[in-house]
Formats: structure tokens, C-alpha cells, sequence
């Protein structure tokens, strides 16, 4: 893992345990690497119990309750399905901040309208939930890669610019 993942990966730790608060994790085409990012962290199970990947779409169905109609419309590498794995995964976890990530790491499965290197985000914070769409250059691992550098970069800035709990929390 390189240097600026655990960096930012120390920086969210911090944040989530001055804060109190916990995190959950819902992956697809990062395999866990932001879950591993993570709890490469001494003391990290302080703020991270749980974290999904849900690589097929019956997974993110069965695991974090995404519709399978949603599924089939918008296809797997959507805002509106990641949108609903960052729910699924914070209600199931009860944390108070998640992330979601899908995407085309490639080097195949890419198409005119979603070509390799499209990834979709979402996170939830106790402000609400948000999301994006990416174009990411490079290889399979340089996308996934990116893909956990941004999601960490993400979770850190809704870390510290919460003030509340959310209500997933226990």
C-alpha cells in the first residue's frame, strides 16, 4: 500500500476517533482495498467493525438490500446503485459514516457509455448522502488504486466537517 493511502488512512482514523464515530465500507471494484486501507491501522476496529464487498449484483441485492430493479436499469456502475449500497451498508453496520464504490477497473467490461475506468462513489454522513461519477486513467490496478485514494480523501472530508451522529450509529 502506498504511503499517501495510509496517510490519509492515519489522518481518518484520527478523525473518527475524536469524533467517536465509526465507518463502513461497501466495494465492488476495489475488492476491499479500502476496508484494508483502513484497518491497516493499529486500533482501527475503535472505528471500523464491518466492511461489504459486494463484487456481483445478487451480493449487493442479498448483502446491502440494493433492488434488483435498480440493478437492472441503471446497471451495476451507477450513482443511483451506489447510492443505495452506502445505505444498505451504514443502516446493516450502524456506523455513522460509509462509503460506496463500483466501477470498470478494466482491462475489459468497459462500454461506450461506461468505458474501463468509470467508477461511481457515494457517501453518507450524518449530513445526508452524495455521490459522483469519475473518469480514472491507467491499468486495473491504477484505477483501483485511484478509486481508494478518492474514497479515503472523501470519507476523511466528511469526517471533519461533521459536527453530528448519525443515526445508524449504536
Amino acid at each position: 500500500m502506498n504511503e499517501e493511502i495510509i496517510s490519509l488512512s492515519e489522518k481518518l482514523g484520527a478523525a473518527l476517533l475524536l469524533r467517536k464515530a465509526t465507518v463502513t465500507a461497501a466495494e465492488s471494484c476495489t475488492g476491499g482495498g479500502v476496508a484494508s486501507a483502513i484497518t491497516a491501522i493499529a486500533g482501527s476496529s475503535q472505528w471500523f467493525h464491518c466492511g461489504y464487498v459486494t463484487y456481483a449484483n445478487h451480493s449487493k441485492h442479498k448483502m446491502l438490500g440494493v433492488p434488483m430493479a435498480l440493478l437492472q436499469i441503471e446497471g451495476a456502475v451507477s450513482e443511483a446503485v451506489v447510492r443505495s449500497m452506502v445505505e444498505g451498508a451504514a443502516q446493516r453496520a450502524g456506523a455513522d459514516f460509509a462509503i460506496a464504490i463500483s466501477g470498470i477497473a478494466g482491462p475489459t467490461g468497459g462500454s461506450t457509455e461506461k468505458p474501463v475506468g468509470t467508477v461511481c462513489f457515494a457517501w453518507l454522513s450524518p449530513q445526508g448522502v452524495g455521490s459522483a461519477r469519475h473518469q480514472l486513467s491507467g491499468d486495473r490496478n491504477a484505477v483501483r488504486e485511484q478509486s481508494i485514494k478518492i474514497s479515503l480523501q472523501q470519507l476523511l472530508h466528511q469526517v471533519t466537517e461533521c459536527t453530528t451522529v448519525h443515526p445508524y450509529s449504536k
